[in-house]
C-alpha cells in the first residue's frame, strides 16, 4: 500500500489517498471521505458483495465511486445503490482528430491515407493507436505501417492489404494470426470499416449481410477460422 497526497478538487488543500494495488489490475484509491473502485468489473462475485456490503455500512461516511469498462460484469446489487454515467467512445472522425493533434504536436510529419490505417486498425481504442504511431514515427515522420515495425500486430498490416485490395492476402494473415477469441471482435471491425469491401451504398449494404451471416455461422461452426475464411471469400466478391 503507497500513501500519496493529491490536491483536493473543491478545497484545494492537499489530502491524503491510499494506493491499494492488488492483481487483476484493480486499484483501490482510498481518501478521508472518498473511495474509488478502478475496474470494478475485475472483481470476484464475492469481492463485489463485500463492496456492496462496504456500502451500506459507510453510506453516511464516505461516497463511492466505481470505474469499469464492462458494466454487464457489475452485479445488480452494485448497479441499485449507484447513479450511471456511460461514456461513449469517439466517433471515428473525433478518433482521428486527437491522434493527428497529438502527430502535429509532436512535430511529426504524415499522410492522412497513412494516418487512417492507424486508426482502422486500433480504433476505438486510442491509447494503442498512440502507441503504434509512436513505433513508427522515425526521423519526424510516420511510416507506413508493418507488423514487424509495431509490435508483432498484425492488423496494421491487414489494414494495408485490405486498403490494397489484397484480400486474399489479408485473409491468409488473418486466419494464420488470430485467435479464436479475437473472431468476433473482427467481425465487428469489418462492420465498422464498410469502406474497405465497397464504395458504392449498395456494395456496402451487400458487406453488412455478408458480415452477418459470417457472425451468425461463427456462435455454430466448430472451426473459427474455417469460418472467417469463407466469410472474407465472400466479401471479396463483392463489386466494389
Amino acid at each position: 500500500m503507497q500513501k500519496l497526497k493529491i490536491k483536493s478538487i473543491t478545497t484545494g488543500v492537499k489530502v491524503p489517498v491510499y494506493d491499494l494495488t492488488v492483481s487483476d489490475n484493480h486499484n483501490f484509491f482510498i481518501t478521508e471521505k472518498q473511495i474509488l473502485t478502478h475496474n470494478c468489473d475485475y472483481l470476484s462475485i464475492n469481492a463485489q458483495a463485500v463492496l456492496r456490503g462496504l456500502m451500506e455500512t459507510y453510506a453516511e461516511n464516505a461516497r463511492f465511486i466505481m470505474t469499469c469498462n464492462y458494466p454487464h460484469k457489475v452485479i445488480p446489487a452494485l448497479h441499485s445503490r449507484c447513479q450511471g454515467f456511460h461514456f461513449e467512445k469517439l466517433d471515428h472522425t473525433e478518433f482521428t482528430a486527437r491522434v493527428a493533434t497529438v502527430l502535429v504536436t509532436e512535430n511529426i510529419e504524415f499522410d492522412l491515407d497513412i494516418l487512417d490505417s492507424y486508426v482502422k486498425a486500433a480504433y476505438p481504442d486510442l491509447r494503442k493507436c498512440l502507441n503504434n504511431i509512436q513505433m513508427n514515427s522515425i526521423q519526424g515522420q510516420l511510416k507506413i505501417p508493418n507488423a514487424q515495425s509495431s509490435g508483432g500486430d498484425y492488423r496494421l498490416e491487414m489494414v494495408e492489404l485490405f486498403k490494397k485490395r489484397k484480400i486474399r492476402e489479408a485473409r491468409q494473415l488473418v486466419c494464420s494470426k488470430a485467435r479464436p477469441e479475437e473472431m468476433e471482435e473482427l467481425f465487428r471491425f469489418f462492420y465498422d470499416n464498410l469502406d474497405l469491401w465497397s464504395s458504392t451504398l449498395e456494395g456496402q449494404d451487400e458487406a453488412i449481410v455478408i458480415i452477418r451471416r459470417g457472425l451468425v455461422s461463427h456462435i455454430s461452426c466448430g472451426d473459427a477460422e474455417i469460418n472467417m475464411s469463407a466469410t472474407l471469400t465472400e466479401l471479396m466478391g463483392i463489386n466494389t
